[in-house]
């Protein structure tokens, strides 16, 4: 999408009723608010990153055939 194009949709906002205006700018605002921002796993996910990291360096993987097999829609 260009910048004319959305300089267009934003110029059409303005002759909407006045709710849905408000309620586009409030969707605006947040998409504003999230720029930058990233991902930030909890403790719990912190924790098993950190486990998975720990049995990588260690060696600990899984065989091919156990990756096939958890994937089977039966599980063997």
């Amino acid at each position: 999408m260009t910048k004319d194009q959305v300089k267009e949709v934003l110029d059409r906002a303005l002759t909407w009723p006045l709710e849905r205006q408000e309620d586009a700018a409030q969707l605006l605002l947040a998409l504003e608010a999230q720029e930058g921002e990233f991902y930030r796993p909890d403790d719990d996910e912190l924790a098993a990153i950190e486990e998975g990291l720990a049995q990588a360096k260690r060696g600990e993987f899984v065989s091919a055939d156990e990756i096939g097999a958890l994937l089977k829609p039966d599980g063997r």
